[in-house]
């Protein structure tokens, strides 16, 4: 009993561990971002917006914010227009090479940024697609398509078969069934795994970073910055990209849970 209670501790001790070492870090960021002092070292000396509104007074940032807001917004469309019926077609019709066609969609997510990065690089300069912010969203969209479909099809496995077939014996068509049947019950998924994919497009670096033209993304900017030293703007914008990120992912999560 007693090698028990001590097992359970220690367990305890680790996960706490683990969230410190994890947490810590970004409580310091923020932090820093409201200190009243460039040099980002303890003591601290005072509070401060002033970081904060360095954020939004500068130009190349925002513009920054900017690409990386539209760029996340498009792949995430791109990602459902393709990855829904993507997942319709594996949950619903038998065909040749179907495991594979499942895999070979899966596959961006288990591959490191840089090697999909440069793949695609490759890819596009055979068929004469010139790095760009167009060339960053389709590498986004093909990476992260895989989120949608899997949990699209996880959703849809789960869904029962036998309403689709009541609408169609009520004489519904195709399309109706899907509007009125199919899609509400995987509604939650389909935003879920959006808010999931814009997330992890918006903090994408790797496949960006091999894509992007002249004009650059938030993360690549913030990249570039620190080669000359952590500013307090960096700990202001990162805190914002932190909250943001915590509550698009939060709300991912959540609808992910849901039924419907």
């Amino acid at each position: 009993m007693h090698k028990l209670i001590w097992w359970q501790k220690s367990l305890v001790g680790v996960a706490i561990g683990t969230l410190l070492f994890l947490y810590v870090p970004v409580a310091i960021l923020i932090l820093f971002s409201f200190n009243d002092s460039p040099v980002t070292s303890f003591p601290l000396s005072g509070f401060t917006w002033g970081w904060y509104q360095k954020v939004f007074a500068n130009a190349d940032l925002i513009r920054a914010l900017g690409n990386s807001l539209m760029v996340a917004s498009a792949a995430t469309v791109l990602t459902i227009v393709i990855g829904v019926p993507a997942a319709l077609a594996l949950d619903r019709y038998p065909f040749i090479g179907k495991q594979l066609f499942r895999n070979t969609i899966l596959l961006p997510l288990s591959l490191p940024g840089i090697v999909t990065g440069i793949a695609m690089l490759n890819f596009y300069k055979q068929i004469g697609l010139p790095q760009s912010l167009g060339a960053v969203i389709i590498g986004h969209a093909t990476a992260l398509t895989g989120i949608v479909v899997s949990q699209v099809l996880a959703r849809l496995e789960k869904v029962n078969r036998n309403l689709s077939e009541a609408s169609s014996d009520l004489g519904a068509t195709s399309v109706e069934t899907f509007f009125y049947v199919t899609l509400p019950n995987i509604r939650s998924a389909i935003i879920g795994s959006a808010l999931l994919s814009f997330t992890l497009s918006f903090d994408e670096i790797p496949v960006t970073y091999f894509l992007t033209g002249r004009e650059i993304t938030l993360p690549m900017y913030i990249y570039s910055t620190l080669r000359r030293g952590i500013t307090p703007e960096i700990n202001a914008i990162g805190t914002l990209i932190v909250v943001v990120s915590l509550v698009v992912i939060l709300s991912s999560v959540s609808m992910l849970r849901q039924k419907n």
